[in-house]
């Protein structure tokens, strides 16, 4: 079998066809959004946000409703709670992340376990990314686009806010807004990404992808280009991994973004710690002493005659 018939053999099913196309929408809508989770160091409250969506999910299949509905609503919810907490108490921000996510998942776990129902609700979970129907893939294709539009149209006010949210105030942004937007924007993408990989990995792709460009490029810019690239690129050999080693695909997504954000961590130009090491060596050989830079097999041969000699 070549190349080309490896690369067309999985797009005769259908169902391929249409994980493919969700896993990229979800994966280039994350990749961007995770840029700015990086530098603002939301990583936590993204973690919180996919898991909190949980129990939205299981009550929207109760009422017959799209489940992006019953995420997004509790997505939101568990952002209201967390800034309800953190600024009605002395909790820190980080604690009360940690009791909304943790108490809305269990939550969302107690409604699967006594909930009747004729699918595997466990697939919100862990994923379903080859049970992706028709339906599901135009839902994930609007939610998609609306998230990566909002990112878009506002990427100058969320990068300023990003980087420096006592400038963005001074000329008359608002961060409280922009950090609601962003919060708001997270929720819709964690429903976006949960159709591909669940509620358990939804993190992941919200995170990696921004953290491998991070350490690819210094300019903002580029690393909404790479991020979305990198993840794009990851989530189609994921799936094509998966289809011919018979693994889970939302597993070998993500799987296939740790390798790659490895890779990067070990031998990027400019951040990678082989780099690190290289630039490290170098300096301790220039600092050395001339003498000891000068030192050679011949003048070690020399050195020792003249021992001999004496």
């Amino acid at each position: 079998m070549n190349i080309v018939e490896l690369l067309l053999d999985p797009l005769e099913y259908g169902f391929m066809v249409r994980a493919l196309a969700v896993a990229v929408v979800a994966a280039v809508v994350c990749g961007v959004l995770s840029c700015w989770l990086v530098l603002i160091g939301w990583s936590l409250m993204g973690d919180a946000v996919s898991h909190a969506v949980l129990p939205g999910v299981v009550l929207a299949y109760v009422v017959g409703a799209p489940f992006a509905i019953g995420a997004l609503i509790f997505g939101l919810i568990a952002v209201a709670l967390i800034g309800l907490i953190r600024n009605t108490s002395r909790v820190k921000e980080d604690a009360a992340i940690g009791i909304v996510f943790t108490t809305l998942f269990a939550f969302g776990l107690v409604l699967i376990s006594v909930t009747p129902s004729q699918t595997d609700l466990n697939h919100i979970i862990f994923g379903n990314l080859l049970g992706v129907s028709s339906s599901d893939l135009l839902q994930v294709a609007v939610l998609g686009a609306l998230a990566l539009g909002v990112l878009l149209v506002k990427r100058r006010d969320l990068t300023l806010f990003a980087f420096d949210p006592v400038h963005a105030n001074a000329i008359g942004l608002s961060p409280k807004r922009l950090s609601a937007l962003l919060l708001g924007v997270l929720a819709l993408t964690a429903v976006v990404a949960l159709q591909a990989v669940g509620v358990v990995l939804v993190v992941a792709m919200l995170i990696i992808p921004g953290a491998t460009a991070y350490l690819l490029t210094d300019r903002f810019s580029r690393m909404l280009m790479i991020a979305p690239a990198i993840s794009a690129a990851c989530a189609i050999t994921g799936i094509y991994i998966s289809y011919y080693l018979d693994t889970a695909s939302g597993g070998m997504v993500v799987m296939t973004q740790g390798i790659v954000f490895t890779l990067v961590y070990l031998f990027s130009p400019s951040h990678g710690v082989l780099a690190k090491w290289i630039v490290q060596r170098r300096r301790r050989s220039l600092s050395a002493p001339a003498g000891a830079r000068q030192s050679s097999p011949e003048l070690d041969r020399s050195d020792e005659a003249l021992r001999d000699r004496g």
